[in-house]
């Protein structure tokens, strides 16, 4: 057992607000729509089924929601490859449909905040149509970055730029399937995609770019959302010349070399992207009441993460670094620590996140033998997650996450205790990344498999019919509200109450201080209220526990009955307060 060295009063890591403004200290639910809730039957979820379950989220008691994307697609990318961004994709409703739903989760107190793909397009929207109809040279090409390509006869792509979903990051016109048989198939020029190939990214240098997403903005704010957390928020403007950097780049952690022996990537976080959301910014403040962006940006450093949340720019930016940091004590604790000082640094909140379509869940990735960002997605031939010990980790780093000041995201599903789908058909999968890498990775369809509401229901309640695009693991249904609703201990009552206790303790507006403890498995902090509140915050990651000083009462733990008996297991998080 370790008990702390020192009084309560430790290292200052951040200090209260006392700011009304919403998105300060908002948690956040991430909906993604395919995988929410189906209300037309046909497997795929829908906006008439996201809004029959929007009482599930004002009872969980987030306040807010973020929408992946809805918008018409061919669907290539999940929707990230988007083909009209004014239109409802006819898989998901109508807009008459988004204008529902979002009037229903004002009606419950919920904001709406919904994704914007600026980075590119489909290859099926309208521009990129014309783009390869007009040929080189055209104006209609310079809204994305064509160029010619090196050897003898252009039979090189441009530069040595990668995909991040695998395989090279450029596509010449002539090798397109649609290319034989038209002027295409004489075209030697080459397109630029940082992602999948049809998805062709945009020109950010051009004004007709810039003017255009200036109006889809205005489109939706129109329409009353809430804000839009942008895709790729630091990959819009790309180096001048393209220079080639011969390193790759993965999801959510960003380069996957070290930044202080290699040079920055040319076509991430270039200085030029603030200009464009200082821009957006002007547009948002002037709608009434305050609208929001958040920004997906995977950056080398907290400081640079900073840079898009400065006072004229985005209000937040996913914090990545917290997500890929492993399950230690010590590397948990510098890394919430860097990243308060960097935010505050510019007058920004902090924005928490553990699991979303992206990554593994955390209820699995934290029961691997190796923790942290963990692999894009499992195969059942893989060593597998051991469950148990996933689930209490990832309970115990919701705790710490929801204790923290700023704000936090929650990924649907991950209130049940989820676990990553890591047994998927190869026939069914949809992610690019497992066509693109030839099967090397599973890809993110394990995260992404529709959730389970009713737990003897066809499909677990997600489709009335018992049609799912993804086939469900049989462990869902176990897992499915109607099962953990009321059961105490159950990982849903857990959430409810962390989530009451955040709002009624104002622990997102807290201050907060290290409580030096003489055990390197244990973090202890301590949130101050405005109000002059204590709440002592425990995570233990591994060792033979913490004992909590004499007077601490529990107010809620990540393990039932933790903390009862005056002592914090491994693996585990407790929240407690000062005797009277």
């Amino acid at each position: 057992m370790t008990t702390p060295t020192t009084s309560p009063e430790g290292l200052e890591l951040s200090r209260p607000h006392g700011t009304t403004d919403w998105w300060r200290d908002a948690v956040v639910y991430q909906v993604y729509p395919r995988s929410f809730a189906d209300g037309d039957g046909d497997g795929i979820g829908d906006l008439p089924g996201i809004t029959s379950r929007l009482d599930h989220l004002a009872d969980l008691g987030v306040d807010a929601l973020w929408l992946s994307p809805f918008y018409r697609s061919p669907q290539k990318d999940a929707g990230y490859d988007v083909a009209d961004y004014r239109d409802v994709d006819p898989r998901f409703g109508t807009i008459a449909d988004a204008e529902a739903m979002i009037d229903r989760a004002h009606a419950l107190g919920l904001k709406v905040i919904v994704d914007l793909v600026p980075n590119h397009t489909s290859d099926q929207h309208d521009w990129f149509r014309a783009a390869l109809a007009a040929g080189p040279g055209s104006p209609e090409r310079d809204r994305y970055i064509f160029r010619p390509g090196r050897g003898t006869n252009g039979e090189l792509p441009p530069n040595d730029w990668g995909s991040v979903f695998g395989g090279v990051a450029w596509t010449r016109v002539s090798e397109r399937a649609d290319a034989p048989g038209s002027a295409w198939a004489r075209d030697g020029e080459w397109y630029l995609h940082l992602f999948d190939t049809s998805q062709p990214d945009l020109d950010w240098s051009n004004p007709e770019v810039r003017t255009e997403f200036e109006s889809i903005l205005r489109f939706w704010l129109d329409r009353g959302v809430d804000g839009f957390r942008v895709d790729v928020a630091h990959g819009l403007v790309k180096a001048d010349g393209l220079p080639d950097w011969q390193w790759h780049s993965e999801m959510v952690s960003g380069s996957a070399v070290d930044p202080e022996t290699v040079p920055p990537a040319p076509m991430w976080d270039q200085d030029g992207v603030h200009e464009i959301y200082r821009s957006w910014r002007a547009i948002l403040d002037t709608y009434s009441p305050v609208r929001v962006l958040v920004a997906e940006a995977w950056v080398d450093t907290d400081e640079r993460l900073a840079n898009y949340v400065r006072p004229d720019e985005m209000h937040q930016a996913f914090n990545f670094h917290f997500l890929v940091t492993p399950w230690s004590a010590g590397e948990l604790r510098t890394a919430i620590a860097r990243s308060l000082a960097a935010t505050e640094f510019v007058g920004a909140p902090t924005t928490w996140v553990q699991s979303n379509h992206d990554v593994v869940r955390h209820a699995s990735r934290l029961g691997l033998a190796e923790t942290g960002k963990g692999p894009n997605g499992i195969f059942a031939t893989d060593a597998q997650p051991d469950a148990d010990l996933g689930l209490a980790r990832a309970r115990a780093v919701t705790l710490l996450m929801l204790a923290l000041p700023g704000s936090a995201y929650l990924y649907q599903g991950e209130e049940l205790g989820l676990p990553e789908h890591t047994a998927l058909p190869d026939a069914v999968r949809e992610d690019p990344a497992f066509a693109r890498t030839k099967g090397k990775e599973a890809g993110r369809d394990g995260c992404r498999v529709p959730i389970p509401w009713e737990s003897d229901a066809p499909a677990y309640g997600f489709s009335p019919t018992g049609r799912s695009w993804l086939p469900q693991p049989a462990a869902y249904g176990e897992l499915a509200p109607d099962s953990q609703r009321g059961v105490e201990g159950a990982t849903l009552e857990m959430y409810r109450t962390a989530l009451r206790l955040r709002r009624e303790l104002g622990l997102g507006r807290a201050g907060l201080a290290e409580l030096p403890v003489a055990d390197e498995n244990v973090l202890a902090l301590t949130a101050t209220t405005a109000d002059g509140r204590k709440v002592h915050v425990v995570t233990v990651t591994g060792g033979t526990g913490f004992e909590l000083p004499a007077g601490w009462g529990v107010l809620l733990a990540s393990t039932p009955g933790a903390g009862s008996d005056g002592r914090v297991p491994a693996d585990c998080t407790v929240w407690a307060v000062d005797g009277d």
